[in-house]
């Protein structure tokens, strides 16, 4: 088992037919994921690598049976493409696009509230690297390669890190089950205590590796849940130890602007709750081995 993704995944791209999505779409059927359908308001009919084209996720869902989608639609547009996901019976979305107007986001957040919990569409993202369970499925972004199939579940804020872990994992020999991108944006679809209830009941993730960042309430709330429900060890890593208060650091949300915002203090209410934390991104690979060595001892 994995969390969201498998082989069986069946993935509509929408936005298929722009540059960097046919680029993207062509690496994931390489790899190996189940890319049913696009969609492109307007391009109904035509075909890209073979795969059809759909004027609206409903007609996709309708033709192909797709559960999963790839949002690749330019920002003022992609709000609009995640809730017609949501609306056309799309199980979990991924959403690529960066500088979504935060504005928009809560209106998504508010819009997929409607829909009870059990047959509310997942979203990750957007302004994220996307999702993979190794050997089986790849959604989105990240290069495929340097993802072996293991027990390791990694969920970061940070694609780029996200990919540094991974790597230094696969030089140890150790694999990853999925690996999940939830962002930089303020306002994302799944927080890390979301990805962390999902890997907590997944029996092939064994430990997991979460990455954050300086800015917002998300890890403080990981750390709560993490003290008080999980069972499985969790390794983190925090960025943007140097990073000063009151400006953006690269990401829309990681910018310090109240207490437990900084890194440092991300750090220290992390190990309170019986966090492993690495001390700088060179290490996150030795640190899982380390705990993972321990808990085999």
């Amino acid at each position: 088992m994995s969390i969201f993704l498998d082989r069986s995944s069946r993935i509509v791209v929408q936005g298929i037919t722009g540059r960097m999505a046919q680029f993207h779409t062509k690496e994931m059927l390489d790899y190996g994921s189940n890319v049913v359908a696009g969609v492109v308001p307007g391009k109904g009919g035509e075909t890209i690598f073979g795969i059809p084209v759909f004027d609206t996720v409903k007609q996709a869902v309708a033709a192909t049976g797709a559960d999963t989608s790839l949002v690749f639609v330019p920002p003022p547009f992609a709000a609009d493409s995640i809730m017609e996901a949501a609306d056309g019976g799309i199980r979990y979305c991924v959403c690529i696009t960066d500088g979504i107007p935060a504005q928009d986001m809560i209106r998504v957040k508010r819009y997929m509230m409607r829909y009870p919990r059990e047959r509310r569409m997942v979203l990750t993202g957007p302004n994220c690297a996307g999702t993979i369970s190794p050997g089986k499925a790849l959604l989105g972004i990240m290069p495929g390669h340097i993802y072996l199939p293991g027990p390791v579940g990694i969920v970061s804020r940070s694609g780029t890190l996200g990919y540094e872990a991974a790597q230094q994992l696969k030089d140890r020999g150790i694999g990853i089950s999925t690996s999940v991108g939830i962002g930089g944006d303020p306002i994302n679809g799944s927080s890390f205590r979301d990805i962390l209830e999902r890997f907590e009941a997944d029996p092939e993730t064994h430990i997991i590796c979460m990455i954050g960042e300086i800015g917002g309430p998300q890890e403080a709330e990981a750390a709560a849940y993490i003290q008080d429900h999980m069972t499985k060890p969790v390794i983190a890593y925090i960025a943007g130890l140097t990073a000063p208060k009151g400006r953006t650091m690269g990401h829309a949300g990681a910018i310090i602007s109240a207490f437990g915002e900084s890194a440092s203090e991300k750090v220290e209410i992390l190990t309170a709750a019986g966090v492993t934390v690495a001390e700088n991104p060179s290490v996150i690979g030795e640190t899982v081995a380390r705990v993972m060595n321990k808990r085999a001892a």
